[in-house]
């Protein structure tokens, strides 16, 4: 690793793919040994964030010429998967950090650029304010960024499902301008007007703190808006991009289960009767049903892989063409993967038996937080997507969930 000395913290420059996946690989090990507790006392996880900071891993999309690795999205997705491995909870914080920064490569002015990658190098996180509950759709939004009369603009609304806020350092506000037109505002966490809300409930990816955000008059300085709409006026991965974590988290979430199941079978469950074996996991139908969960989870990996190439692919020569494969890739991988997380969260019962239903033992969290993780953006849809693609070759809709 090398050492940025004029930064303000002291944070690692991850070199390269490899040593992005072995320090990602060193971090969901230890942040697999502290999740059930974790999730079962809803404790936060600010030092794991802290260490994730520490690591460089959040800086290895910043692009080289700002001095950040610029890792494809094939090695950002694996991180991911390992990550959600380890705790997925902790996968999801940064997801919006991952997306905001593409969104400032991608729109955002040179002033802008060179101060939030610093940032991002130095350890900094993004948050996300971004959804609204009580709205008539997803992508309906009231939060305003209206001009001052002093210069720069002022930002008013309420965000809910804010993962990342409570923990950010810089929290990217999505609003309609004056115009009606969709910007991204960057504004510093502790900015006047600004407050987040620990109200999450949510009975799964407890510990994300996707709370609320309230906005009341908040200063924005013109040079920190971007023009988020002109994102999507052409070819686009910024949406595949996004989908494409979301299913490595889902892709992790299913390892991660199916890993604590097989624990649990060979070391704490008893055979059933009929099936005439000293150990559960001699069972000939717990055995077929481990192989059935294995290719489940093995094809969601699979198909993640091939998104994320699919995505590097059309990033070399980005066209409408190549645009639609990514995305239709990513739909296909985000379908499986939901798929496996919760078959696999499920079927770990029914392997377990009886005894991994204790309260104590916390089993259930892997399901909980695969039911709720998976709600993000109905899979059903991106069917409906990959459907006309094969069958009519129609090209998927520009937007930012797709």
């Amino acid at each position: 690793m090398t050492e940025i000395a004029d930064r303000p913290l002291t944070v690692p420059v991850i070199a390269d793919a490899a040593e992005a996946l072995a320090v990602a690989a060193r971090l969901s090990a230890r942040f697999a040994a502290g999740a059930s507790e974790r999730d079962a006392r809803r404790q936060l996880p600010s030092a794991e964030l802290d260490e994730l900071s520490g690591s460089g891993l959040l800086g290895i999309t910043v692009p080289r010429e700002y001095g950040g690795a610029d890792l494809p999205t094939s090695v950002v997705t694996e991180v991911f998967r390992l990550l959600a491995a380890g705790d997925p909870n902790i996968a999801q914080i940064p997801h919006s950090h991952f997306v905001y920064v593409n969104a400032l490569r991608q729109n955002g002015t040179e002033s802008l650029r060179r101060l939030l990658f610093a940032e991002v190098l130095a350890g900094r996180r993004f948050g996300n304010a971004q959804s609204e509950l009580g709205t008539k759709h997803v992508q309906d939004y009231r939060t305003r960024l209206r001009a001052h009369p002093e210069g720069g603009y002022v930002l008013d609304g309420v965000k809910s499902y804010s993962t990342g806020a409570l923990f950010a350092h810089w929290i990217p506000v999505l609003a309609k301008n004056d115009e009606d037109r969709i910007e991204v505002a960057f504004v510093p966490a502790d900015a006047a007007g600004l407050t987040v809300v620990d109200d999450w409930d949510g009975m799964g990816q407890r510990t994300t703190a996707s709370g609320t955000v309230k906005l009341d008059g908040v200063r924005v300085p013109a040079d920190h808006v971007v023009p988020h709409h002109l994102t999507f006026t052409g070819p686009q991965l910024y949406g595949a991009r996004a989908q494409v974590l979301h299913t490595a988290i889902d892709a992790g979430i299913a390892r991660a289960a199916l890993t604590e199941a097989v624990d649990f079978v060979r070391t704490r469950s008893r055979p059933w009767f009929e099936a005439g074996v000293e150990h559960a996991h001699e069972d000939p139908l717990t055995v077929q049903r481990f192989g059935e969960l294995e290719v489940s989870v093995r094809a969601a990996e699979a198909l993640l892989a091939v998104a994320g190439r699919t995505i590097d692919e059309a990033a070399a020569a980005l066209d409408e063409d190549s645009a639609a494969a990514a995305s239709i890739a990513v739909a296909t991988a985000k379908s499986a993967a939901d798929r496996a997380a919760l078959d696999v969260t499920n079927a770990l019962f029914e392997v377990a038996g009886t005894r991994s239903a204790l309260d104590s033992l916390n089993l259930h969290r892997h399901w909980r937080n695969a039911r709720t993780h998976t709600l993000h953006d109905p899979v059903r849809w991106k069917i409906q997507h990959i459907g006309r693609y094969i069958l009519n070759g129609t090209q998927p809709p520009r937007h930012g969930v797709l």
